[in-house]
């Protein structure tokens, strides 16, 4: 109000600009500048002329509107553009492997926005989930989860060696089979396998903590490893790699799920991230 009677220094022309009745404007005006505790205009014949106090206050007012613009226009920003954090937790070895690409793609095309990236085991990921730390988790296996469940892919297993080309020829060797530890059921799925194929446990085993390790010490010859496609790239020279199969000779796959509850799907970070993937899927064919 204010604001356009200092641009009109005219009470009917504001009066009309504003939709109220003179008398109305006019008594608005003598209420502010009692809160003010001074006169802002004098009227005369004329029309209205700013009073020292008033070109002070008028300044003061105008730099507020302009102020609120910038922040409408932020408000605006941030329903159209993705900003915020993204808080994502990823089972390691889907972190190592797959997630990078991802990320970049959605780094590129979102660069307002923030990343907060946690790794580790499956359980680990569900828990991050459950104390409100990650928007959203990705796991290996099968979740059990009572929220959002979104399939991303399959993945084969592969019996993986530089010497081996059958899984018959584990009996020839004796080489260690190289295992990594997990906590969800892909350890269970290969020691299913591994008694269906052979009826006897693995002559030597190393375990070790990690599946990274696990593949560079099956690529330098140590032993033999059971690996998901994930982490092969199709780059390995002089490696064998021999699907494993059911009992009905179907690949034996792993899957991939994204999980989350229902309010983070609601976030703008968390809807670009899930476009990014899906259009990820579909060009690398999963």
């Amino acid at each position: 109000m204010l604001s356009v009677l200092a641009q009109e220094m005219n009470m009917r022309k504001a009066a009309e600009r504003l939709f109220v009745s003179q008398p109305a404007l006019s008594q608005r005006l003598q209420n502010i500048e009692k809160e003010w505790g001074s006169k802002l205009f004098v009227r005369s014949p004329k029309g209205l002329s700013l009073t020292p106090a008033g070109e002070l206050v008028i300044t003061f007012i105008n730099e507020v509107i302009d102020g609120e613009e910038k922040v409408r226009e932020s408000i605006h920003a941030l329903n159209s553009e993705v900003y915020g954090t993204l808080k994502i937790a990823v089972a390691s070895i889907v972190g190592q492997n797959w997630l990078p690409q991802v990320l970049k793609k959605f780094v590129t095309r979102y660069p307002q926005a923030k990343i907060s990236l946690i790794t580790g085991w499956s359980s680990e990921i569900l828990k991050s989930l459950y104390d409100d730390q990650a928007h959203i988790g990705i796991i290996r296996g099968t979740p059990d989860w009572k929220g959002v469940k979104m399939h991303l892919f399959k993945d084969s297993l592969y019996l993986v060696d530089r010497e081996i080309t059958s899984p018959e020829q584990i009996f020839q060797t004796d080489r260690p089979f190289i295992q990594f530890k997990s906590d969800s059921n892909y350890y269970q799925e290969i020691q299913d396998w591994w008694l269906r194929k052979f009826k006897t446990s693995p002559k030597r085993t190393i375990v070790v903590d990690q599946i990274e390790t696990c593949k560079q010490m099956t690529f330098n010859g140590i032993g033999y490893a059971i690996l998901p496609a994930i982490t092969l790239d199709g780059q390995e020279e002089n490696i064998f790699k021999i699907p494993l199969l059911d009992d009905h000779s179907e690949p034996i796959k792993r899957d991939t799920w994204l999980l989350g509850y229902e309010s983070a799907f609601q976030l703008k970070q968390v809807q670009a991230f899930v476009e990014i993937i899906k259009e990820h899927i579909a060009e690398e064919g999963h």
